[in-house]
C-alpha cells in the first residue's frame, strides 16, 4: 500500500496509526481556549490539531434549515438557529497564523478542513494536508481545487454511497489520499458504533489498492478505532475537548484526554499485534517452543548400538536443541543408537548413527 507524508510523519499500512484531534468548534469561539486545546491534544497523543475554517454565510442557509425544523438530529437541541450557532463557534480566521504559532510550540501538526475557496486560499501556506468532510464530498469543483494546491488530501466519506466515494477518489492523486471511512452522526446515541460499517475499509481496499485508508469517526468508544485499525487504517480523526459537559455542539460527542489517551494506546497495542502476516516461531516463543513441546525420548534405558522400534519410544516434554519432534518417529525406526541412553532421556540427532 502507498505510504504519505503528512508533514513529518510517513503514514501506510505498515507504520503505526497517526491521529488528528479535530478539535473543531470546541474553541467555543474563544482564542485562548483553542491555544490550551492544542496542547491538550499534544500530550494526549495527538499527532495533528486540525480545526475547521468555515463562516456561517458561506456553508448554511437559515431559509432552508427553517423548512426541516422537525428534523430531528444533533442539530435539534441548539439553542439559537444553525446560523447563529456556526457563527458563534467558528474559527476566526484572524487567529490562523496564531495558532499556527502555537502548534510549532506544542510541536504537533496544524491542519483544517476549509469549507470555501477564500478559506483554501487563507491556510494554503500554513497546512501540509488538507481534510475534505463528509458533507462536501458531492462538491468537486471544489475538491479538484484542493487538489490544485499539491498537497495530501483526507476525504471523509460518511453518509455516502460507493459511486459518491469513486467520484471523489478519480478527481485527485491516489498517490496523495487518505481515504477515510465515516458515520455522519453527531448524536451521543450509545448504540451508534452499530452503523461504523467498518468492512467498507475491504471494498476501499479492494477497489483503491494504491490509497492509504483511514477512520474518521463518531462513536463514543474505541471499538471503531480498534476494529479499523485490524483492518488496515491508519488515519484516525476524532474530535476532541477538554469537558464533555461544556455547552457547544461538538462537546459532547468528543473524546476527553482520558479517554483520547487510551484510545491511542490501545489502537498501538492493536496495531503492534498485527505483525507481518508470516507464521514463524516468533523471538518470544523460543524458550516456550523448548518446554512445551514434546521430543521423541526412551521409555527404557538403551545401550549403544540398539536398534530402535516403535515400543522403545515415548513423546515428553520438553523439546531440546537437535531433538526429534514426534512427527519425525519413521525416521528413528531401524536407526543404531550410537550412544547409550537412559529412560525418559531425548534422543538427539547426534545419538543415531
Amino acid at each position: 500500500m502507498n505510504k504519505i507524508k503528512l508533514g513529518n510523519i510517513f503514514v501506510g499500512n505498515d507504520l503505526q496509526p497517526y491521529f488528528i484531534a479535530d478539535l473543531a468548534a470546541n474553541h467555543d469561539g474563544e482564542l485562548s481556549r483553542a491555544k490550551e486545546l492544542v496542547w491538550l491534544a499534544k500530550e494526549s497523543g495527538a499527532h495533528c490539531a486540525k480545526f475547521q475554517h468555515f463562516v456561517a454565510d458561506k456553508i448554511v442557509n437559515d431559509v432552508e434549515f427553517q423548512k426541516i425544523n422537525s428534523l430531528k438530529t444533533h442539530q435539534s437541541g441548539w439553542k439559537g438557529s444553525v446560523s447563529e450557532i456556526y457563527d458563534q463557534y467558528h474559527f476566526k480566521r484572524e487567529w490562523t497564523e496564531e495558532v499556527v504559532k502555537e502548534c510549532k510550540k506544542a510541536e504537533i501538526e496544524f491542519s483544517t478542513s476549509p469549507y470555501d475557496y477564500d478559506a483554501v486560499e487563507l491556510v494554503d501556506e500554513f497546512v501540509n494536508f488538507y481534510k475534505i468532510g463528509s458533507g462536501d464530498i458531492s462538491w468537486i469543483d471544489f475538491i479538484q481545487y484542493v487538489a490544485k494546491k499539491n498537497k495530501p488530501i483526507l476525504i471523509a466519506t460518511g453518509a455516502s454511497t460507493i459511486d459518491d466515494v469513486q467520484r471523489a477518489v478519480e478527481i485527485v492523486d491516489r498517490k496523495k489520499l487518505v481515504l477515510m471511512q465515516c458515520n455522519t452522526n453527531y448524536t451521543v446515541e450509545t448504540d451508534k458504533h452499530k452503523f461504523v460499517n467498518l468492512r467498507v475499509l475491504e471494498q476501499y481496499k479492494k477497489l483503491f489498492p494504491d490509497v492509504v485508508l483511514g477512520l474518521s469517526d463518531h462513536t463514543l468508544g474505541h471499538g471503531s478505532v480498534l476494529g479499523a485499525t485490524a483492518l488496515g487504517a491508519r488515519v484516525f480523526e476524532k474530535h476532541f475537548t477538554d469537558d464533555n459537559n461544556r455547552i457547544g455542539p461538538d462537546h459532547m460527542f468528543a473524546l476527553n484526554p482520558i479517554n483520547w489517551r487510551q484510545m491511542v494506546d490501545l489502537s498501538n497495542e492493536v496495531f503492534e499485534t498485527m505483525g507481518d502476516g508470516v507464521k514463524k516461531i516468533e523471538k518470544n516463543e523460543e524458550n516456550a517452543f523448548i518446554v512445551q513441546r514434546r521430543s521423541i525420548v526412551c521409555n527404557k534405558s538403551l545401550k549403544k548400538g540398539t536398534i530402535l522400534k516403535k515400543e522403545d519410544l515415548d513423546f515428553l516434554r520438553p523439546c531440546p536443541k537437535d531433538s526429534f519432534h514426534p512427527y519425525e518417529i519413521n525416521s528413528l525406526i531401524g536407526k543404531k543408537l550410537s550412544v547409550n541412553k537412559d529412560k525418559n532421556e531425548s534422543i538427539l540427532k547426534k545419538d543415531i548413527c
